[in-house]
Formats: structure tokens, C-alpha cells, sequence
């Protein structure tokens, strides 16, 4: 299993940050919880939310209220929508794959490369 973050490099403060992860090697409606992770600079690694092979999306209830995950069955891809960004929000955006639900890093299968994503004007 193959997973591919794209989108943006340089987001606007208060914009919206949307990021798509392209999978390849396995279909995302027949297997694994499909996640979205991140990391700041300094700080470890944070579960941000996840979307399920049956469409079920769970979030981190710290981003919760600005977070949204969809996907696009066409494509084999799942999208990652951040609203109201602020610097605080620059961080390398990771997806991943794991066998069942769960917000441990450690858990997951398989990771993309991960894409750096700055909150500047």
C-alpha cells in the first residue's frame, strides 16, 4: 500500500488548508482506517482524525470543530479540510493506514511521505 500527500505548501492565516492523499496497492473502501496525522516543529507526532474503508469519519476532539475528512471513491483518494488556520497550524501532514480504528501512532501500517504545510501572510 502506497499513500501520496498533496496540496499546498503556503496557506493564508484563516483560510482553509485542504490536503488530498492519493492511495495506491489497495482500495480504500475494502480495508484499513484511513488517518491524518501531523507534526509541528518541536512537538511529536498528532492524530488528527479518520476515515473508515465504510465511509465513517472520527476526529480529534481538539480539532474537531475545524477539521473534515471526505473521499473520493473514483480516485482512491481521501481529502483533509483544515478551516480557519493559524500559524500554529505549520506542520508536516502525514496520512497514514492501520488495520483498525485507533489514534496511536504507532499503530499504523503505512505512511505517506508527509507534505510541509506553512501557515503564513
Amino acid at each position: 500500500v502506497q499513500l501520496q500527500e498533496s496540496g499546498p505548501g503556503l496557506v493564508n492565516p484563516s483560510q482553509t488548508l485542504s490536503l488530498t492523499c492519493t492511495v495506491s496497492g489497495e482500495s480504500i473502501t475494502t480495508n484499513f482506517y484511513w488517518s491524518w496525522i501531523r507534526q509541528s516543529s518541536g512537538k511529536g507526532l498528532e492524530w488528527m482524525g479518520a476515515i473508515t474503508y465504510s465511509g465513517s469519519t472520527f476526529y480529534n476532539p481538539s480539532l474537531k470543530s475545524r477539521s473534515s475528512i471526505s473521499r473520493d471513491t473514483a480516485k482512491n483518494q481521501f481529502t483533509l479540510q483544515l478551516t480557519s488556520v493559524s500559524p500554529e497550524d505549520t506542520a508536516v501532514y502525514y496520512c497514514a493506514a492501520g488495520a483498525f480504528l485507533t489514534c496511536q501512532v504507532s499503530d499504523f501500517d503505512y505512511w505517506g511521505q508527509g507534505t510541509l504545510v506553512n501557515i503564513s501572510s
